[in-house]
């Protein structure tokens, strides 16, 4: 694992650029560093040691150094590749996985990717061809940033590290704003920066003497397959579990798990202590508040395999961080369960240097229970005449109080009347067109005229393979919110604090077998993860299995009416934000009395104040982009213990 960073270009030497952009992401890479120079490419790393800890230094170069590369990531199968590359006459100067890449690059091309099975972003420079090969894993657990001038391009695990290049103005991009206000994320390929894209998850690029061309490599293929009996189903989702977690806990370094309670995480501790040698190292993160709290719930998964747990408790002090998040985050990220993910993150890198966790468990089989609401919506029958429906819910919502029961049924009732796919856009979006419009000031709505921010969530549904709309809605978030929210939230979070995180449910055998699933075994009657919760019977507590989601959420509501009250009104309205033109002050200010007088707003106040405190950090000139604020030391008011199986 580490951060990787480069230039090519046939203009100018890059050599020192490229450390400068290494420096930026220490904290990826804290146990060294290295840099490749040529008078056309230059790249470094910036390493956190795995495996073969003495000896895996990058660069990797081929036998005659004409082929180099950097990786960041974990090749799960990198054994049996090095076995059959040596087989065919290659030569290893490692142990490690990285230098596997330079091998499969000889033999098969860009098409190496297809035998690597793992989490990764990488780099191949091909000196003889003059051409560069970039690549990210299928799902997007790896990040990879790029911008090309014309003759040039850059590239890097962060967008920090392209800013060090003071050819790149630091511009926001609008169309990447308006994306950013709908899904509280910015969507690949876009970014914040003006000029600066996202490789997508399973897609690669090539850079040849100027030519970008970038294309798809993987795609999830979600056709149905039949099911003869949910008992074999069962057992054999519990085998390939069992195998998604074996591969993952090769390391050199302490390993431990991220538990939160649910399903996800507690069928991971479960199937590492069926295959560890001692007590598994689990991690909780809690709140004062009980319904934000699965501690609870998380104590029994420990007790029951006798882990060694530690828990910590996060309360509104945690504004403290917020400086710290900006600055690692890069671009606005709005998903308040980045707070928390933190901390957890913090306090695991305290014991270990690797954590598994329950990520993607939603994604495969069926989690989240608005795939439930999305399925009995659809079994509306049509005597019931959704559309008058949805009209009768249009009224309710307009004439009653907020947060009453009666609204509540006015928003049921309105989703009844809609289209399913524009059921689903409610569902996933923060800021609906309407309330776009009436935020934005004139100049904004100009520059974003005639882009339809739900299209890439349309494209993702329309485009899917499932054969019936639940397995749409379950692909398009497998495009969607896992690498746009979900796996950037969790990846910047740990490898902010030089913490390597491995995601068991995102392999893509596993991924693959349980998207040909039927979604009969995904959602039935009601219950989400059908399949998951017969197959993780055996192994956990009925009471933890067949209690309903709660989700990695935070109290925001209450703190933006409390705690975080008087830091929310000052940032969104003082002269710096109502200067920058691109939201009406009325509209802002409107949008905070609301949720003071009952309604929610939290998710769209923190949306902007997310947005706000991304742009003093890295555009303002007062931010000092230079440099991250200082960690601190610990958070007033969180407890951590430890808690004995």
């Amino acid at each position: 694992m580490c951060g990787i960073a480069g230039v090519v270009s046939p203009e100018r030497p890059a050599a020192d650029l490229v450390r400068r952009m290494c420096d930026e992401i220490v904290h990826r890479g804290p146990d060294g560093a290295g840099l490749h120079a040529d008078e056309t490419c230059a790249m470094g790393m910036r390493r956190l040691a795995i495996i073969d800890v003495a000896g895996g230094q990058q660069p990797v170069r081929n036998e005659d150094g004409t082929v180099v590369a950097v990786f960041n990531g974990e090749l799960y199968n990198f054994a049996e590749l090095r076995a059959e590359l040596i087989g065919k006459g290659h030569r290893f100067a490692s142990e490690g996985d990285s230098e596997c890449l330079v091998h499969l690059y000889e033999e098969h091309g860009d098409e190496l990717v297809h035998r690597l099975r793992g989490m990764f972003a990488f780099a191949v420079w091909d000196a003889r061809r003059r051409r560069l090969l970039l690549g990210r894993d299928r799902l997007g657990k790896k990040p990879l940033y790029w911008w090309s001038n014309g003759a040039a391009l850059s590239f890097a695990s962060e967008a920090k590290s392209l800013l060090r290049d003071p050819s790149l103005h630091r511009r926001v991009d609008p169309v990447a704003l308006h994306h950013y206000l709908t899904y509280h994320y910015v969507p690949a390929p876009w970014s914040i920066y003006q000029g600066v894209s996202k490789l997508p998850p399973g897609h690669l690029l090539t850079w040849t003497d100027g030519t970008v061309e970038v294309r798809r490599y993987w795609r999830l293929d979600c056709t149905p397959r039949p099911v003869a009996d949910e008992h074999e189903a069962a057992a054999e989702l519990r085998d390939r579990l069992l195998d998604a977690v074996r591969v993952r806990m090769v390391s050199e370094r302490p390993l431990g798990a991220f538990l939160s309670g649910g399903v996800d995480s507690s069928a991971v501790v479960a199937a590492m202590a069926r295959q560890s040698s001692g007590p598994v190292k689990t991690f909780s993160i809690g709140f004062e508040e009980s319904r934000y709290d699965e501690r609870a719930h998380a104590r029994l998964v420990a007790q029951r395999y006798g882990t060694d747990h530690h828990e910590l408790v996060v309360d509104p002090s945690c504004v403290d961080l917020l400086p710290t998040l900006s600055w690692h985050f890069d671009e606005p990220f709005a998903d308040s369960s980045a707070i928390p993910s933190f901390y957890v993150a913090r306090m695991s890198r305290q014991h270990v240097t690797v954590v598994l966790n329950g990520d993607g468990g939603d994604e495969c089989f069926g989690g989240y229970q608005r795939y439930a609401l999305l399925q009995a919506l659809d079994r509306v029958p049509r005597w019931a005449s959704p559309a008058a429906l949805g009209r009768v819910g249009a009224a309710l919502v307009r004439r009653t109080t907020p947060g009453s029961r009666v609204r509540g049924l006015g928003r049921l009732l309105h989703l009844v009347g809609q289209e399913p796919l524009a059921r689903y856009r409610a569902m996933m979006t923060a800021y609906p067109p309407e309330q776009q419009r009436a935020l934005y000031t004139d100049d904004l709505r100009e520059q974003v005229a005639g882009w339809d921010s739900w299209a890439p969530l349309a494209e993702a549904y329309e485009s899917s393979r499932a054969a019936d709309r639940l397995g749409r809605f379950i692909d398009a978030d497998v495009n969607t919110y896992l690498p746009g929210d979900l796996l950037p939230k969790v990846d910047i979070s740990t490898m902010a604090n030089s913490l390597e995180a491995r995601s068991p449910f995102l392999d893509h055998h596993l991924m693959e077998w349980a998207a040909h699933l039927p979604t009969s075994l995904k959602v039935r009657r009601g219950t989400t993860k059908y399949l998951l919760k017969r197959a993780v019977e055996p192994w956990l507590p009925a009471e933890l299995v067949h209690r309903p989601k709660m989700g990695f959420a935070v109290p925001l509501g209450r703190w933006l009416r409390g705690e975080l009250r008087d830091m929310s009104w000052s940032l969104l309205t003082d002269t710096t934000a109502r200067s920058r033109g691109l939201f009406r002050p009325e509209a802002v200010t409107a949008l905070l009395r609301r949720h003071e007088q009952g309604q929610d707003e939290s998710h769209r106040i923190w949306a902007l104040v997310q947005f706000e405190l991304w742009h003093r950090r890295w555009l303002d000139p007062s931010g000092s982009p230079d440099h991250g604020p200082a960690i601190p030391a610990q958070v007033v008011g969180t407890a951590e213990h430890g808690l004995t199986g």
